[in-house]
Parts: structure tokens; sequence; C-alpha cells
């Protein structure tokens, strides 16, 4: 009985399959296949496909632009620098001799004032 069983799934399994190919069902004939249907879903693939090149362009182009501007932005950074550098080196010179000391903290002085003063009377 059980090797019955396993004929019957062996033949069900196998059905359709003939020494030299695999026999035509009914249920699948070549008519089915539309043409129409086939150019249609191509087309659909083929708009895809430019979509997503167009959208691969842009997004070469943000990049581009981008690392146009970080580029722009290190150069200033680097300038920025350069000039923080110099006024550091400056506030050396200030401080390296006791009246330039006397100087700087009544310059500082004057600026805390200012702003104490600023921000009373806003």
């Amino acid at each position: 009985m059980n090797s019955r069983r396993d004929r019957n799934a062996r033949a069900a399994l196998f059905d359709g399959i003939e020494e030299g190919g695999i026999r035509a069902s009914s249920s699948y004939s070549s008519h089915e296949i539309d043409e129409q249907e086939n150019d249609r879903a191509m087309d659909g693939l083929q708009d895809r496909v430019n979509l997503l090149k167009r959208l691969s362009g842009d997004i070469h182009e943000e990049v581009e632009s981008h690392n146009l501007m970080l580029d722009r932005m290190g150069n200033d950074m680097d300038a920025s620098r350069g000039v923080l550098s110099g006024t550091m080196d400056k506030f050396k010179m200030v401080f390296e001799t006791k009246s330039s000391r006397r100087m700087f903290s009544l310059v500082v002085s004057f600026v805390v004032i200012f702003l104490v003063i600023y921000y009373l009377t806003r």
C-alpha cells in the first residue's frame, strides 16, 4: 500500500515528462503567451531604467556640487586658521612685557564695560 502511494506520487511529479523532452501540457499553450503583454512589460522596464539613469545622474551632480562646496569650505578654514594663528602670535607678544599686560587688561575691561552697558540698554 505504501509502495502504491510512492508510485502515484512519482507519477504526479513526473507527469508530462517523456523520454527526450517535456510534453506540452494541455493547460499551457503557445497561444497564451501574448506578445503585447511582453512589449508592455519591456516598455515598463525601459521606463524604470531611464528613471534610474536620470536619478543616478542627478545624484552624481549633487555629489559633485557638495564636493566643490566642501573644498571651498576647507580652503576658507585654512585661511581663517592662518589669521587666527597670527592673532595668537600678537597676543603672545602682548603678554611678554608687563606694561603691555596692563594695556591688555585695560582693553579687556573696556570691552566688558561696553558689553554690560549694551545689554542693559537693550
